[in-house]
């Protein structure tokens, strides 16, 4: 009970502050979902919805999904505000897209870009499909996930973070029990989609980062222009500075987000 007051008592700012970015229905939505789910109460299985950041309205599943949680911090809390100056990007790679959120934002922040989206949870999957179908051609939805060669990986859930949907991790498959799903190296993403460079790297792969950052990145950083990474851990964000050593960039910080802008070689660089 000491939490849930405590969540109570900053309510006042928050929804002063969601309000003003997206609006009074989303908000007030997302608070009435909330307060159905924190005590319980009967609520459907899932809620539609429009954000005043994107061009379609949004699937989010309800009970103790994180499809929330995964809501409020993109729109409600608006992380991503900082890269909508990002200039004319024409592909983005969301590494770690969960249910669609994060795409749908960029695609109608960036009306002529295109995004490659990669998720390899089944279930999250689906929803990220439904939420962004109406975006067409404009995306291409991968279902597998990013890891430094193209391998079987197995989905592990509940042993990191909270255990829910967005806490999804992936490892190299070693014939053992569990959902498997394709690994996809960076290269590989590419070259379907006919471009040499990436204007937008957005990551959030649950420590994958460790694999991603740590093995062959010197191959591909170079087609990279701006980074969007939510590092889980010290060890994370070390193996991520070091891949990044070559390089001149512009730090930001947005939430929970890292942000490197302007990627570049160091003129002393070899």
């Amino acid at each position: 009970m000491p939490a849930l007051t405590k969540k109570i008592r900053a309510l006042p700012k928050f929804l002063e502050c969601a309000v003003e970015r997206a609006g009074w229905r989303p908000t007030l939505g997302w608070l009435a979902c909330r307060t159905v789910c924190e005590f319980g109460w009967k609520q459907p299985a899932r809620w539609k919805i429009r954000p005043p950041q994107t061009k379609h309205p949004l699937l989010i599943r309800l009970g103790r999904s994180s499809d929330l949680d995964c809501f409020r911090q993109i729109f409600l809390e608006d992380e991503y505000a900082c890269l909508r100056d990002i200039p004319s990007p024409q592909l983005i790679m969301d590494l770690g897209a969960y249910v669609g959120y994060s795409s749908a934002y960029f695609l109608s922040c960036f009306p002529s870009a295109k995004v490659v989206a990669l998720e390899p949870a089944p279930d999250n999957y689906e929803v990220c499909s439904e939420n962004l179908e109406p975006y067409g051609d404009r995306v291409r939805l991968v279902q597998g996930a990013v890891w430094p060669r193209r391998c079987t990986l197995r989905l592990s859930r509940g042993t990191f973070g909270d255990g829910r949907e967005w806490a999804t991790q992936v490892r190299e498959f070693q014939n053992d029990h569990g959902t498997i799903a394709d690994g996809w190296d960076i290269p590989s993403l590419l070259s379907p989609v006919g471009s040499t460079w990436i204007d937008l790297l957005k990551v959030d792969v649950e420590r994958s980062e460790l694999e991603v950052f740590g093995n062959g990145a010197e191959v591909w950083l170079p087609h990279v222009r701006n980074i969007c990474i939510e590092l889980h851990g010290s060890d994370c964000e070390q193996v991520f500075f070091r891949a990044l050593q070559s390089f001149e960039f512009e730090l930001q910080r947005s939430g929970e987000l890292t942000i490197c802008r302007n990627l570049r070689r160091r003129r002393d660089s070899t």
